[in-house]
């Protein structure tokens, strides 16, 4: 009953945050959002608190970088939670409507090991070299924003031609962890918030002088037919409680 009642005012603190009188079934929309993989976790779990408070139904379609652009340009949309690179491309910027893009959340780099195993010293850009051109295999997402950060690291580093033979390309955002927790890949390469999986440690952050940002924008789509309701969300993933929860997944809100 506790338990009741705390989602009730859970639900109820919302709708007041968002300034949500309670919706009719008449006045209920289905918003489909394209969204990176690298922001499902937070996504997944406010999607439902945000159909709960304000009445709408949410399908998220998630996507690496180059998938996002093709779709916003191929495919109906009410709004995009993506990487800033899906906003720098012109075709698909042109697909959304005017006004400033929205800044959600943002990720910084890291390393990580199956768990149990030791964590390497990857402290300095030096340390970081050394590891890598030691380490048997990598798991990465080139087709990917992120993963094009952590090919330019390689590059940064000089060791560009050296870590394609050690490289494991994986499918998804969540096949990295889990390629490193099977033993197939000897370390991970990705976004801190998507290392934080079951069967993997961070070994640790890229170092400072390597360290870069991926920061995660939200617009809404200039086909959309519901576009109130989809800043609605927008404007729900900034509250407060909304960026706790971007914060609890490793991510900085905003």
């Amino acid at each position: 009953m506790k338990t009741f009642s705390l989602a009730a005012a859970m639900a109820a603190a919302l709708t007041l945050a968002l300034g949500l009188a309670p919706m009719t079934t008449a006045q209920s929309a289905e918003l489909r959002i394209l969204a990176g993989g690298g922001i499902a976790g937070p996504l997944n779990e406010l999607a439902p608190q945000f159909e709960r408070a304000a009445g709408h139904k949410l399908v998220i379609v998630y996507d690496a970088t180059p998938g996002l652009i093709k779709r916003t340009q191929s495919e109906p949309f009410d709004l995009a939670v993506a990487p800033r690179e899906v906003y720098a491309d012109a075709a698909a910027k042109a697909t959304f409507a005017p006004g400033p893009d929205v800044t959600i959340a943002r990720a910084g780099f890291g390393v990580a090991v199956r768990a149990g195993a030791a964590k390497p010293d990857i402290g300095t850009a030096d340390k970081m070299k050394a590891v890598l051109l030691n380490a048997k295999s990598v798991a990465v997402l080139p087709a990917s924003a992120a993963g094009a950060q952590v090919t330019k690291m390689f590059e940064r580093l000089g060791i560009a031609e050296e870590m394609k033979a050690k490289s494991k390309a994986q499918t998804s955002p969540t096949a990295i962890p889990q390629a490193v927790a099977t033993g197939d890949a000897e370390l991970g390469l990705f976004l801190i918030n998507v290392l934080m999986a079951p069967g993997v440690d961070i070994a640790g952050p890229f170092p400072p002088e390597l360290q870069q940002e991926l920061v995660y924008l939200a617009a809404v789509s200039a086909g959309s037919k519901e576009p109130a309701a989809a800043k609605a969300f927008i404007d729900f993933l900034r509250t407060p409680a909304s960026a706790g929860v971007i914060k609890a997944k490793g991510m900085t809100p905003g």
